[in-house]
């Protein structure tokens, strides 16, 4: 049997999540691994069997060995590191966003037409298996014309500090970090209608809050309370050509009671929830039917769907299957998100026009 050999590009906190994914395909051989840390790099390496380490990806692009790569570097980089990677002859496996502007997005995707490599956006929870299952639900009809959805991800107290703070790094904050996940996964499971127009905010009233005591939140390794240059928050209000629409409200910090996440979508002959947990809405007989799929997590499964997702991704590789979350739709995503920016920059409502749709 061949083996897909790996090169991983980045070893910093999410790429252990596709270490230990890869590590559990028998179709993959993790081959090796660069990072500007050689140290981390080396430690990562002999951690997951790893042949070689570099500091430069470049070097890594080079070795004639290496079949596909996973990308887990800041945001900002990604570009260039992808283009680079499909020209030289490797599948790419890129960690969301896709990248941090449209027109990068769109250089990614001449590339990847370009070069007839495979690119896959690492849209994690479309892997789900609870997306998939509802994703069958609303394919055979049962939701019928999905024409609404919203999506909250709201963390409290949860700015992770490091290049996540930085916006030159991230290209922002909460909004393209983890309003990124529920805004494409509501979009996914809505058919993926095109984009026609976008109405948003962004606030940056409290910081990162480093001065709360008392109560524990998530933050980076490299934590620093002086620096944060990203939003607090952003919400939006999405319209599509086909006449739905999307709300959606996201945060780092916020006065909120808890943490909260939702995605719940809405169709003409039935509605769902995908988060908190998996439930679906329907209408029998003139009688509003509440149903609970019996599954074996009602919510997200994280460590599955990463699973899935590499094992996908080292599917297409080694025999060509067409990947689910292909640049085209990193690239409407990336229209979004930059959209949601520029509205709240410019105080109104972003159109685009068919034409203008690539």
């Amino acid at each position: 049997m061949r083996l897909l050999n790996i090169g991983v590009i980045g070893a910093g906190g999410i790429s252990d999540l596709h270490f230990n994914s890869y590590e559990k395909n028998p179709e993959a051989n993790i081959y090796v691994i660069s990072d500007l840390n050689k140290t981390r790099a080396e430690e990562k390496a002999e951690k997951y069997g790893a042949s070689k380490v570099y500091t430069d990806y470049r070097e890594l692009l080079t070795d004639p060995d290496v079949d596909a790569v996973s990308i887990c570097t800041w945001n900002n980089s990604h570009a260039e590191i992808i283009i680079d990677a499909l020209h030289a002859g490797k599948h790419v496996l890129v960690e969301k966003p896709l990248c941090t502007t449209l027109e990068d997005a769109y250089k990614i995707q001449e590339a990847v037409q370009r070069t007839g490599k495979f690119l896959q956006v690492g849209f994690v929870r479309r892997y789900g298996d609870n997306t998939q299952l509802l994703k069958k639900f609303i394919d055979k009809g049962e939701l019928g014309e999905i024409y609404y959805a919203k999506a909250s991800c709201i963390r409290r107290l949860g700015n992770p500090g490091g290049w996540f703070a930085d916006k030159e790094r991230s290209g922002g904050g909460p909004l393209i970090d983890i309003g990124v996940h529920v805004i494409d996964l509501c979009w996914y499971l809505m058919g993926r209608p095109k984009v026609k127009s976008v109405s948003g905010n962004s606030y940056k009233k409290l910081g990162n809050r480093a001065n709360i005591k008392n109560l524990s939140f998530y933050k980076a390794a490299d934590y620093d309370a002086e620096k944060n240059t990203v939003e607090d928050m952003a919400n939006a209000i999405i319209r599509f050509e086909n006449g739905a629409s999307l709300m959606i409200d996201v945060s780092f910090t916020l006065h909120a009671k808890q943490d909260e996440i939702t995605a719940k979508i809405y169709g003409d002959k039935g509605g769902a929830e995908i988060e908190p947990e998996l439930f679906i809405v329907s209408e029998k007989h003139d009688t509003i039917i509440n149903i609970s799929p019996q599954v074996d997590h009602s919510t997200y499964d994280f460590e599955k769907g990463f699973q899935n997702e590499i094992d996908a991704f080292v599917d297409s590789c080694l025999n060509g299957t067409p990947v689910i979350s292909p640049a085209e739709d990193g690239a409407e995503i990336m229209k979004i998100l930059t959209a949601i920016y520029e509205s709240s920059e410019k105080g109104c409502e972003i159109q685009f026009t068919p034409a203008a749709i690539k």
